[in-house]
């Protein structure tokens, strides 16, 4: 009969309606940190204080000076959805603060011996709030600065299943300066303090440029790595920086992305950053980005996720867009010299173009710079890999995406690499990925002038593809035929190539098709992605490796190169040159660095 009785639905009690709370809201440490920070900028805090003990088990204190609260408001705040930043249910459509929900106090004082002192600037007198477990102990009045100062100590006290599963004490420090350096970031204006086990560990002062703020936090990253974006539409606007595809990281640990300031991810990103980089990075490969996506908030849903981690955006695809964009404009013609080590201080190692009529030595051709020398190119029944006029290579215009200012060509090694001395150093140039690159944006910029050249097919082939696939190349019809491509449908699932892109050379129609139709799944219709994939299998025209080149085929390689908007990688991701300079050369070889006379002879 007992337990009959015990089956009947009944109401929980606050105090355990607040623990299960706590099992959304409270993870750890930093997810209490993060809540505390989170109501301290709503408030419109300009400097916060943070402390940890024993990695946040034994304390966690976050003080701030913002707006503070009177007697009747701080009682307010330890209940349950209880919050000053909604009033109803149309509040939720527009959500413009970090916390909306009203349940962190009171879920984390249900949970740790809890302490809150707070004080508004008009009144002569705070307030101090003592709890344990969720069980008020204490209310009175106490002298405090204006803001709101809150202390957790001993958190899980009262539920050792959950204080179990913490992790080691340096493990749990990690994360909580994850935290900190997300909102500082997101925030530069205030000043933020951390201090673990009596250290300081940052100390960032208020109204800080974004840029500063990011350096100071992550600085094991080159400044001169770092591209700005910039990025408006009428609906949505995107900043911050993205990071040289040499940069890249194994895991996304370093991708921080914000949504109208609040640190948190949506899936299509994925996709958008993707996109953004696509044909710079190495398959597995994640670049370093800093990305603040501004957007109304009634076209994003933040009520996704417990802990507020994931958003939802009323329309993907224009973000996405927007995104993606984004960050190629940040890429294109990117001043990407900081690719290579950087000249000592002083310049001594820095090699000087060769002065006005000086010859290269025997066997070499100088190539940019001031005066053009070389030999004739040997007589050769095969036509030039590289098309172009045979001892022409005209001094490139003065352009900042350039990989040198001026370049040497030594030769070509295992017919497979070029070496060039630059003004930095030496250049090992991959000839297969390079004419890749050359191809893939030659292609890439005939798509998008719409001015891609079909080559009819000898006979015309039949494809037969799954139907999701058929489905994808259905709606991508269009897009394909703007690409150079003539695909029919011929029935049901079945369709028929008759025309391909002209660059693509001799490649199986059937075998093209069938590859590329999975991967228009995400954007059916979009050319850009189209121009990926079709782009991408362009690379199967390049120089091939092993391949004997002339001078001439070489010079014309360098001077497509030089015209690319991201010379550095081939569309696969793979680096196309890799630089040693001057200072590498010396401290390998155990020498000082001496001061070049030109940039055939050096000295030491």
């Amino acid at each position: 009969m007992k337990n009959e009785q015990q089956k009947h639905i009944r109401v929980l009690a606050d105090q355990v309606i607040n623990k299960i709370a706590a099992g959304e809201v409270v993870e750890n440490p930093a997810s209490v940190i993060k809540e505390l920070v989170e109501n301290a900028l709503d408030a419109r805090a300009s400097t916060i204080d943070i402390e940890i003990t024993a990695g946040g088990k034994r304390l966690i204190a976050v003080s701030d000076n913002g707006l503070g609260m009177d007697r009747n408001d701080a009682l307010l705040s330890i209940e349950r959805h209880a919050t000053s930043k909604i009033r109803d249910v149309e509040d939720i459509e527009r959500i413009g603060t970090l916390g909306f929900r009203g349940e962190a106090l009171a879920a984390i004082s249900s949970v740790s011996r809890f302490a809150l002192r707070t004080r508004r600037a008009s009144d002569l007198a705070g307030t101090e709030l003592l709890m344990a477990g969720g069980k008020m102990q204490e209310v009175r009045e106490a002298g405090c600065p204006p803001g709101t100062t809150v202390e957790v100590r001993n958190l899980f006290f009262n539920v050792p299943a959950r204080r179990k599963f913490l992790r080691s004490e340096q493990t749990e420090c990690a994360r909580v300066r994850q935290v900190f350096m997300m909102y500082a970031l997101a925030n530069p204006a205030v000043g933020m303090r951390l201090k673990i086990d009596g250290r300081t560990l940052h100390n960032l002062p208020a109204n800080a440029a974004g840029k500063d703020r990011l350096l100071e936090l992550f600085r094991s990253i080159p400044k001169d790595a770092l591209r700005p974006v910039a990025y408006t539409s009428p609906d949505i606007k995107v900043s911050g920086f993205a990071a040289l595809p040499s940069l890249s990281r194994s895991d996304r640990s370093e991708q921080c992305i914000f949504i109208n300031c609040r640190p948190a991810w949506a899936p299509v990103l994925s996709g958008a950053i993707s996109e953004g980089y696509h044909s710079l990075l190495p398959r597995n490969r994640h670049p370093v980005l800093f990305l603040f996506i501004g957007i109304a908030p009634e076209l994003v849903d933040v009520n996704v996720h417990p802990a507020k981690k994931e958003v939802r955006f009323h329309s993907p695809g224009a973000v996405r867009a927007a995104v993606a964009q984004a960050i190629r404009t940040a890429l294109q013609n990117t001043a990407a010299r900081s690719i290579f080590a950087p000249n000592p201080p002083g310049g001594d190692l820095q090699m000087p173009p060769p002065r006005s009529g000086s010859a290269a030595p025997t066997g070499l051709f100088t190539y940019g710079g001031s005066a053009f020398k070389k030999r004739p190119a040997p007589a050769s029944d095969a036509a030039p890999l590289l098309p172009g006029a045979a001892g022409t290579a005209a001094a490139p215009a003065a352009n900042a995406g350039k990989p040198w200012n001026w370049c040497r060509v030594i030769g070509q090694i295992g017919n497979l690499y070029v070496v060039l001395e630059t003004e930095d150093g030496l250049v090992l140039m991959d000839q297969h990925a390079a004419h890749e690159r050359v191809l893939f944006e030659k292609y890439t910029a005939a798509i998008s002038g719409r001015a891609v050249e079909s080559q009819a097919l000898l006979a015309a082939e039949t494809v037969v593809l799954t139907p999701a696939d058929a489905l994808n190349l259905r709606k991508s019809l269009a897009a394909l035929k703007q690409a150079g491509f003539g695909i029919h449908e011929f029935g049901q699932d079945t369709f028929l190539v008759d025309a391909l892109p002209a660059c693509l050379g001799d490649i199986s129609a059937g075998r093209l098709v069938a590859e590329i139709a999975p991967a228009l799944a995400e954007g059916a219709g979009s050319v850009e992605l189209i121009m990926e994939q079709i782009a991408k299998a362009a690379c199967h025209a390049a120089v091939k490796a092993r391949a004997r080149l002339t001078e001439s085929e070489i010079g014309r390689l360098i001077t497509d190169l030089e015209k690319a908007e991201m010379p550095y990688t081939c569309p696969h991701g793979r680096p196309v040159i890799i630089h040693f300079s001057f200072q590498d050369l010396a401290r390998k070889f155990g020498r000082s660095a001496p001061r070049a006379e030109s940039g055939a002879n050096a000295r030491g």
